[in-house]
């Protein structure tokens, strides 16, 4: 067995896992959620889907200007895959010195951490697809970011529908939806990070959650990565 289908096997694995039915904690979770998302009014959702969709526009053009300029075309896929998990553990670090920061200082501090984190999460993405040789600066391989994100940080049946577009990327690429983007990430979060807002457990929490949400992020892309590369370079 060579070295593809090694991580192809290791992603079908992942795969298997990430998309398992949800506890019934999770379950429960998602239906509180839901129901406050039902009377929350559709000009809010308006107001926070259209304040999230230029939030991550923003940080989609700042975060070309990543540090990461290695050639890594003459790579192996395992050589990469170091390179990727260093990279991840690099940002790992740098999300939870920014959540101990910003969790130390209580609401107003605490409600900074959301646009801070998104941008340590799409640099970490952009330096990812960088190290996996996909061209950031094409806007499909933003989308493609984008749609990596939602798979990270999505419910149970909203996962598997992007999970399914990624998959079959070259046909069922489209444009994102705003609205279900925002709900998701919005929906995962709040229980995670709601105690970051209260000073004294703020600090840990904080840190603490940035570290495992960026860990999560970047093991979602690293299998992603792989599962495309070798679909696209030997025809699994």
């Amino acid at each position: 067995m060579n070295e593809n289908q090694l991580y192809l096997e290791e992603a079908i694995r992942w795969k298997m896992k990430f998309l398992r039915k949800p506890s019934m904690a999770e379950r429960m979770s998602k239906g509180v959620q839901s129901k406050i998302n039902a009377r929350i009014p559709a000009k809010v959702h308006k107001a926070i889907t259209e304040s999230i969709k230029k939030m991550v526009e923003a940080t989609l053009l700042g975060s070309n200007l990543t540090t990461f300029d290695k050639k890594t075309g003459t790579l192996s896929l395992r050589e990469k895959d170091e390179l990727a998990q260093k990279t991840i553990a690099q940002y790992q670090k740098a999300a939870a010195v920014e959540g101990i920061g910003t969790g130390a200082g209580g609401i107003f501090l605490g409600l900074a951490d959301f646009p801070l984190l998104l941008g340590i999460k799409m640099k970490c993405l952009f330096e990812l697809a960088s190290i996996y040789g996909y061209d950031i600066k094409e806007k499909e391989e933003r989308m493609f970011l984008l749609y990596i994100f939602q798979l990270a940080f999505s419910g149970e049946a909203h996962r598997k529908e992007i999970f399914r577009m990624i998959e079959h990327w070259e046909t069922e690429k489209r444009e994102i939806d705003w609205l279900a983007f925002q709900q998701e990430y919005r929906d995962y979060l709040d229980l995670v990070k709601l105690f970051q807002l209260v000073p004294g457990f703020g600090a840990v929490i904080g840190g603490t959650a940035n570290y495992k949400l960026l860990g999560h992020l970047g093991e979602t892309a690293r299998h992603v990565f792989h599962m495309r590369l070798i679909h696209e370079t030997a025809g699994y």
